[in-house]
């Protein structure tokens, strides 16, 4: 994981499925780990999800908050 990561969960958008459009870092944990049960998708989304996953599975969603301020 690299700091610009963080960053990322909370600008990209789920580009696909029931939460598209949703900043990734907004995606519910059930969801998060519906993707790790079942697979990844390929490639820096999946990525991206599974850092998500394990922030949210370990509690630490609040180390994204200084960034949400910063990206708006």
């Amino acid at each position: 994981m690299q700091p610009a990561d963080l960053e990322l969960l909370v600008t990209w958008k789920m580009p696909f499925g029931k939460y598209k459009g949703r900043i990734i870092a907004d995606l519910p944990g059930h969801y998060l780990n519906w993707f790790a049960r079942t697979g990844l998708p390929a490639g820096e989304i999946g990525r991206l999800l599974q850092l998500m996953q394990e922030i949210d599975h370990n509690g630490l969603k609040e180390i994204l908050a200084p960034l949400r301020k910063r990206a708006g």
